[in-house]
């Protein structure tokens, strides 16, 4: 009878922690708890790609969270995701659809932020979907044709290139090249030895004349700046003399000096045109005289 009592006792025991073993697994599968503080937070995405209402959120990796609701918003899909009170997140927190296993379960991946402020829980959030196996399969679906073709033509120009290979002149040319560039290369190096002593007496010219320079720079740097200086002033002088005469050229077009203003006066140069007339007429009539009979001249002095 007393081995019987602790028979049904170890049996009660045993039956109580597995129901509590049972009630837990099954609280952590579908993300129940009994922490009354919690937050929720709206997320909206593009394309979810087969994420489901209770897969986890997790945060830099570390399950956090799940997602409470799905629901489509237009072109995208709105998710409700569901936090502990704990968990702090930033205004700049990112948040990402991404693969949670190789056999196509999703997760969301957040990104926590930096920012000094909390994230609010009354703005919807903007999230991004990574892709997955599916959607790179069917991306590499998409451009299958291509590859097929880019395919073809690396076969095309692989046999080109043997058939090239091939070709005993081709290869002629190739190991005449080679062997050109082999003599090249020695004459060079026989030419550096030989006129070694001449390179280095160039160097050794060019080292001493730029110390040269350098002392005669240091020497005569005040004469150097000296005349920096005077050009530089003759510069600015010559800069101020175009300025003027500029200035006087447009003065003189504008007619608002005594040269623009005989230059443009309509009646002096209508005399001008006259007395120059006048002086062609005498000097023709003076040239025909001395051709002829000399000058006449016909004067009346008193």
């Amino acid at each position: 009878m007393k081995d019987q009592r602790k028979t049904e006792i170890k049996v009660g025991v045993t039956v109580f922690f597995g129901l509590l073993i049972f009630l837990w697994v099954l609280g952590w599968a579908k993300n129940w708890t009994v922490n009354a503080q919690r937050k929720e937070i709206k997320v909206e995405f593009s394309s979810v790609a087969g994420l489901e209402v209770g897969d986890p959120v997790t945060v830099n990796g570390v399950r956090k969270g799940y997602v409470a609701e799905i629901s489509t918003y237009g072109n995208s899909v709105l998710t409700l995701l569901n936090f502990p009170g704990e968990v702090i997140l930033n205004e700049d927190a990112r948040f990402s659809v991404m693969m949670l296993d190789l056999m196509g379960g999703k997760k969301v991946e957040v990104n926590p932020g930096i920012s000094k402020n909390e994230l609010d829980k009354n703005k919807l959030y903007k999230g991004e979907f990574l892709g997955d196996v599916a959607s790179a399969m069917a991306m590499l679906g998409s451009v299958q044709n291509d590859l097929v073709d880019v395919i073809k033509e690396v076969k095309i120009s692989l046999s080109t290139l043997n058939k090239t290979m091939a070709d005993q002149k081709f290869t002629s040319d190739i190991k005449t090249s080679v062997a050109n560039l082999v003599d090249l290369t020695d004459n060079l190096n026989k030419l550096v030895v030989n006129n070694r002593d001449e390179i280095n007496k160039l160097l050794t010219s060019g080292i001493e004349i730029t110390k040269t320079a350098n002392e005669f720079i240091k020497t005569n740097r005040d004469s150097i700046s000296q005349t920096i200086s005077s050009i530089n002033a003759v510069l600015n002088v010559s800069k101020d003399l175009l300025s003027k005469v500029n200035d006087f050229m447009d003065k003189t077009d504008q007619s608002r000096n005594n040269l623009g203003k005989m230059l443009n006066d309509p009646d002096l140069m209508n005399d001008l045109r006259i007395t120059i007339q006048q002086v062609k007429e005498l000097t023709k009539v003076l040239v025909e005289q001395l051709k002829s009979k000399g000058i006449e001249v016909n004067a009346h002095i008193f």
